[in-house]
């Protein structure tokens, strides 16, 4: 087995921006004195293990229906270039899955224990949903990221489910106000998705993969890109100044920095290629932007 090629195939870079909504609700907990150090770890790994089945799944599925090919612009996939036959990579998404759902489990049953059925079965559920969704985003005939629903998902995913759900597992508490960072996670996290499309839209137009920058077209995806980069802000400083303590709160202004430079390139991009390095730029900031979000809270 070629270990090596199975880790290129998860996609190491993807990870930190996969767990950046843990980070917050993590953070969120910890700044009511409900933090719980095993259920983030849980947390965190079963986020990572959802974002590696969603990443064998996207090279089995693109490299089936041949998207990805000789036009895609990005790194070579495994299916693609044969490191990793279709059987292989179909056995490495049922195995990913398997193992993730056991930690899922193990964080369920430590965050709610035995007695407290409705929430069990609640994210039991989700659980379910999680995997289902990183499987269907491009396995199946009724892919839903070939349909221009990726965007949705990685917002219900990434930014309300990981955000919120990682809070209520320490609290068992909901607030309206929660809603704010999880949306500011989740229009990053969409960020991160509509660059990687930019960057294919050429070769998704003639593999027939139809996401929402293949519809609307290249300059209204650069408007619908810088639209939800600067709302992600506004709904963390609105939440800030909601629940303001102190102007460390505030920190995790210094990542729109990065962000300006970043509109920069992608406003004068004439040559989708460029912007590849763009992609780990954007993730890597939406980390730095939970992390310092997490600190102003209790500090």
């Amino acid at each position: 087995m070629d270990v090596k090629s199975y880790i290129q195939a998860a996609r190491l870079r993807t990870l930190p921006l996969s767990v950046s909504g843990i980070i917050i609700g993590s953070f969120m907990a910890a700044s009511k004195g409900l933090f719980n150090w095993k259920i983030c770890i849980l947390a965190i790994l079963t986020t990572i293990g959802f974002q590696i089945i969603s990443n064998f799944a996207n090279d089995y599925g693109d490299g089936v229906k041949g998207t990805d090919n000789k036009d895609r612009i990005g790194p070579k996939r495994a299916v693609q270039s044969g490191k990793i036959t279709p059987k292989q990579m179909r056995t490495a998404i049922v195995t990913s899955s398997i193992i993730t759902f056991i930690i899922a489990i193990a964080l369920i049953f430590i965050a709610f224990g035995k007695e407290d059925f409705i929430n069990l079965i609640i994210f039991f559920s989700l659980g379910i949903a999680s995997i289902a969704a990183a499987i269907k985003y491009t396995v199946g005939k009724k892919a839903y990221g070939y349909s221009g629903f990726g965007d949705l998902f990685v917002f219900l995913f990434f930014g309300l489910v990981s955000v919120i759900g990682s809070y209520y597992l320490y609290s068992k508490q909901l607030s309206i106000t929660l809603l704010l960072p999880a949306f500011s996670v989740g229009f990053l996290s969409i960020g991160v998705l509509n660059l990687n499309n930019m960057r294919d839209r050429a070769s998704d137009i003639k593999s027939g993969k139809n996401t929402l920058v293949v519809k609307m077209g290249n300059e209204s995806a650069k408007y619908y890109h810088y639209y939800l980069l600067v709302t992600a802000f506004l709904f963390a400083i609105l939440y800030t100044i909601v629940h303001y303590n102190s102007p460390y709160q505030f920190l995790f202004l210094i990542t729109f920095f990065p962000i300006i430079m970043h509109f920069k390139v992608v406003a004068n991009n004439k040559k989708p290629k460029l912007l590849d390095p763009e992609l780990k730029k954007l993730a890597i900031t939406t980390f730095l932007f939970s992390i310092l979000f997490g600190i102003g809270l209790v500090i």
